[in-house]
């Protein structure tokens, strides 16, 4: 019962750090790809906007090129909109 104990425990100990890794890996991936929605939707209005000059979250909404789910998840990553690119911080 003790080796089987021991061996559970080590195992553990093995898998615990590589989920953790995993985790940030993905959380990587994903602030990535919201990045890359918003500047695509900053793009698509700027294109369909000729006059525009400047683009944020209230414009992209309020225009539909953005959802207010889509506007929270990119605000929550970190995601901000400097000079008409989207820019990831953190």
């Amino acid at each position: 019962m003790t080796i089987v104990l021991f061996i559970i425990s080590l195992l553990v100990l093995i898998i615990l750090p590589n989920l953790s890794g995993q985790r940030h890996r993905a959380q990587g991936i994903h602030r990535g790809a919201m990045t890359t929605v918003v500047q695509g939707q900053i793009t698509a209005y700027l294109d369909d906007h000729q006059t525009a000059t400047t683009v944020d979250y209230g414009t992209l909404e309020k225009s539909g090129y953005l959802t207010p789910q889509q506007v929270s998840e990119a605000k929550r990553e970190g995601i901000s909109i400097v000079t008409d690119h989207a820019k990831a911080t953190g």
